[in-house]
């Protein structure tokens, strides 16, 4: 959208950013230069909007570790609501942003003695206790929230992360398979659900990560990591099942298949010069040869 619009325009500029709020996405620098360049110096003309467009600076400018924009933001809202519990958000993050966590969990704990269904406190806690290295605090705490916010599917994906950072691959697992109930045409979930499944390793959960990366190849098929995914496994499984010609054999073609398709995506976005300095086709050619060697001795 950007590329359609002139953003050094007010009104360009103006419904940028509202798309930006609409669509939930962060692009924070260009936030703050578009704040900073154009309507900074035009917000009397924002009407009611000014106040949503400070939040979203506010937020962007803490991505980009402006602290004097985030106070300035932060200083114009709180003048204009005094007792939010958004503003107080606002400065809570602040306070993270700096380090200063015990303020920030003063902040956090208000907000929800005010409203305790608060989500956005509650995660807010969650990264806390992450940002301080106390990652199984911060499972603890997570499992909480998502006993009662079971559909927030952002919070599971957070908490797959936190068992992948303790290596309990097995929770994680559990995480992505209720993420991939919610979503099944999500090919990132079955991605992410076969990588730790590979990680597991052994031929039963080998067997399953390539069940998920050949689905994450089939939602989208020009995802090279589903394509590599599938061909590590299916290689591995080769090599496992050298004395079962069936299953073998099977793998085998599941490889060679994959292969097959990550040189037509590699065809189609690079150069025969770029793809040559990559080395890419020597790789597959190796990996494939070395399956061929194992499994005919």
């Amino acid at each position: 959208m950007a590329e359609q619009l002139n953003l050094s325009n007010f009104e360009d500029a103006r419904c940028y950013l509202r798309k930006l709020r609409e669509d939930q996405i962060r692009d924070a620098a260009m936030v703050v230069q578009i704040w900073e360049d154009v309507l900074m110096n035009y917000a009397y003309n924002l009407g009611d909007e000014l106040w949503l467009i400070y939040e979203q600076v506010c937020i962007a400018a803490l991505d980009c570790q402006r602290s004097d924009l985030v106070m300035v933001c932060i200083g114009e809202l709180e003048n204009k609501f005094p007792k939010s519990l958004r503003v107080t958000r606002l400065k809570g993050m602040l306070y993270e942003a700096q380090d200063r966590y015990e303020k920030a969990q003063q902040l956090y704990e208000h907000i929800l003695a005010e409203d305790e269904t608060n989500m956005f406190a509650r995660k807010r806690q969650v990264a806390i206790l992450k940002a301080q290295g106390k990652t199984a605090e911060a499972i603890n705490k997570l499992n909480d929230y998502l006993k009662e916010f079971m559909t927030d599917f952002e919070a599971w994906m957070e908490q797959c992360d936190l068992y992948i950072a303790e290596n309990d691959y097995a929770k994680a697992s559990f995480c992505m398979e209720e993420l991939i109930l919610s979503n099944p045409h999500n090919h990132l979930y079955h991605l992410k659900y076969a990588e730790i499944k590979y990680t597991q390793g052994g031929p039963e959960n080998l067997e399953i990560a390539r069940a998920y990366f050949s689905e994450a190849a089939k939602l989208n098929p020009h995802n090279l990591r589903s394509l590599f995914g599938l061909l590590m496994t299916a290689s591995g499984l080769a090599v496992y099942h050298s004395k079962n010609s069936k299953e073998r054999q099977a793998n085998t073609k599941y490889a060679m298949w994959a292969a097959e398709q990550i040189n037509e995506v590699y065809g189609n976005e690079l150069t025969k010069s770029q793809i040559s300095n990559m080395k890419i086709t020597e790789t597959i050619e190796k990996l494939l040869g070395e399956i061929s060697a194992k499994t005919t001795n």
